[in-house]
């Protein structure tokens, strides 16, 4: 989470960060806007309907859990150098197509795409 903050801060974007705490003194430095929540890991689903596009980095289990959301929300997904152990078990579970990104720039031009495409709509 620190890391993605950094980034889109460095590249002059407006962080959000939904907090898992019921306080922001664990939070990024990075983070222009916090809404803290209390709710642990329960923010997820915050995170994913709050979102237009996923960008799932990582492999841990709170991004497994974000990843499961956006199937079931049937959010655009991108996943980050995902296995293909990974992209196998998940196409079991989706009728979407899930793009595997291997570069930060490429899920970043992923993501204008589904921006755009969901524009034309």
């Amino acid at each position: 989470m620190a890391a993605a903050s950094q980034g889109a801060h460095t590249a002059g974007g407006l962080v959000i960060g939904i907090l898992p705490d019921a306080t922001d003194e664990r939070m990024s430095a990075a983070v222009d806007i916090p809404i803290v929540t209390g709710m642990g890991h329960a923010r997820n689903v915050i995170n994913i309907l709050s979102s237009q596009v996923i960008i799932a980095c990582g492999l841990g289990a709170g991004t497994l859990s974000e990843v499961a959301f956006a199937i079931k929300l049937r959010k655009p997904l991108i996943l980050m150098q995902a296995s293909m152990s990974l992209q196998s078990h998940l196409s079991q579970i989706t009728t979407t197509p899930l793009p595997v990104a291997m570069t930060v720039d490429e899920a970043v031009r992923m993501t204008y795409q589904f921006l755009e495409s969901a524009n034309e709509l």
